[in-house]
This record gives structure tokens, sequence and C-alpha cells, in this order.
């Protein structure tokens, strides 16, 4: 058993966090509210700062919104960094938050230069996956920290790849939120197109399960467009971060983005219109709006 850290116990990072106490590991649990108490059972305990977490834990995950928050848990008063200077060999800091890739390349070299191992390791699947240990983590590092780290990461996900090196893991996510994006506009464009046409969108979306056009997307947010289920999973305020890096870091590399350029301003129409807690799926609501007609009454 491992003396384990938990920084960041949000939507995901609660769930995640309690696979890795169930498995019996001693974990060290800190967030920026209250810790909630259905986690400190067993061997989990509350601690008082991401310092003492450090202190305390021979891997440190975190699950934090933004790279700001990441940078601040890490470097910040009472942070990881403060807590590994005197105690960092062994030692191994996770961040499975979704970030900027080139940020995350400088926050390894200073974890590094402490004496610890840094890995990033954001992941995939959403609240859904993250309470089923299904998710999909990709993994940027250095190859014997990926390995003393796995077994771990096996008890929160099931897809787990070491795509390369430290920064690697971020550039996956961001190209996967691309993907995933396009997807989700492309399905919010085909059921509002059948249903302005006056066919039935649920059927309309049965029927394009069995074909070439058949999608995890389609399966799962087309039948929340269709049912108008949009508590969110993951919200479209953290999809339009992650389009900003994808854009921004396209930017400094001087490549092109034109269509996750558009699905980056259909979130914003959404965020424009109060709807940033939403599901990202709510993303075809941008295109009801401008064309005057949902693709189904609630």
């Amino acid at each position: 058993m491992s003396k384990l850290g938990f920084i960041g116990l949000g939507i995901m990072g609660a769930p995640m966090a309690g696979h890795l106490a169930n498995a019996g590991h001693e974990v060290f649990l800190t967030t920026r509210s209250k810790v909630p108490a259905d986690l400190l059972t067993g061997k989990a305990v509350a601690c008082a700062s991401a310092q003492e977490v450090a202190e305390k834990a021979d891997i440190i995950f975190m699950m934090l919104p933004d790279t700001p928050d990441v940078q601040k848990v890490l470097f910040g008063d009472k942070g990881v960094a403060a807590g590994l200077k005197s105690n960092a060999k062994g030692k191994t800091v996770v961040d499975m938050s979704s970030i900027s890739p080139m940020d995350t390349k400088e926050f390894a070299k200073k974890i590094n230069a402490l004496g610890a191992d840094y890995l990033d390791a954001p992941v995939s699947g959403g609240e859904v996956g993250a309470k089923a240990a299904s998710l999909t983590i990709m993994v940027g590092g250095p190859d014997a920290a990926f390995e003393r780290v796995k077994p771990l990461f096996e008890l929160m996900g099931k897809n787990i790849t070491l795509v390369g090196g430290n920064g690697d893991g971020q550039t996956c996510k961001v190209a996967n939120q691309i993907i995933v994006a396009l997807n989700i506009a492309a399905v919010g464009e085909a059921l509002l197109f059948a249903s302005k046409a006056g066919a039935d969108p649920a059927k309309i979306r049965q029927a394009l399960m069995g074909g070439f056009a058949a999608s995890r997307i389609l399966e799962v947010h087309g039948e929340r467009m269709i049912k108008r289920t949009f508590n969110p999973g993951f919200r479209i305020g953290l999809h339009q971060k992650d389009l900003g890096l994808a854009l921004s870091g396209a930017r400094s590399l001087g490549v092109a983005l034109p269509q996750t350029a558009s699905a980056a301003q259909l979130m914003q129409v959404c965020s424009a219109n109060g709807m940033q807690d939403l599901d990202h799926s709510a993303l075809v609501r941008a295109l009801e709006l401008m064309a005057g007609h949902e693709v189904a009454k609630a």
C-alpha cells in the first residue's frame, strides 16, 4: 500500500480519490473548499494544505480546473513545492488536470529540480468515467515514473497510454478536446437540420447509430440534445478553456485550426447566454439560437 496525496476534489477529483482510498491506500486529501465527508473513510485523512499533502505522501495527484490553479498549488504559499523542499527523493507529482502543454514542461523542470519526478496525465471520460473508473489517461513523463504510478492509474481508468515526455500528455488531451468539440458541433448540426425539416430527431439518431456516422458523441451527447439533459458531466466553461489552449498553441506553432475556432465561438455564444455551467453537449443551444428552433422540447 502506498502513501498517496490527492489535491482537488471536484466533480471528477472526488470519485478518483475515492477509488484510491477504496483500494486500501493511505490517502491525504485537500481541496479548495471542505473535503467531502464520504471520502474520509478507511485510511483517508484531510490535510490543511498542499504542502502538508506533499510532505506526507509519496505520490501526489492533482485534479484542478486550469493552468493558474496548478501553478498556485505547486508553487504558491504552502504549495506542493514547499512540501518537497526537505524530502523530495523518490516522490512523484502527477497532474491529472487539463492545462497548457508549454507551462507543463516548465512545471516539470521545477519539480525535477527539487528531486521529484513529474507526470502530466490528463484524462477523458468526464464525471461518468471518473465514477466508473473507466477514464482514458494520457500520460507524459519518464518511463520509470510511469511504471511506478501505472497500477494507481489502473484504479481510475481503463485506457492508459504513455504518449511521450512531459507536456505530451497535455498535448494529447488538447487534441482529444478538439475532436470532441467538433463532433459535438457536427451532431448538433445534424439533429437540428433533421428536426427543422420535420423529422423525429430521436429516430434519426437511432438510424445513424447503425451506420458510418455512429460515434460515442452521437450516442451520449445526441441523446442529451434530444432529452434536454444538460446537467454537467463536463462543463462548457472548461471545454472553452481547452479550446483556448488549442488555439493559443496553434498560434505559437503557426498552425490554422479553423474548425476548432468555429466550435470555440459556438461555446462562447453559450457562455454569453449564461450557459457556461451546462454540459458541453449544450453547444447545440448556440445553433438553436441562430436557427430559432430547438432540436426537441424538454
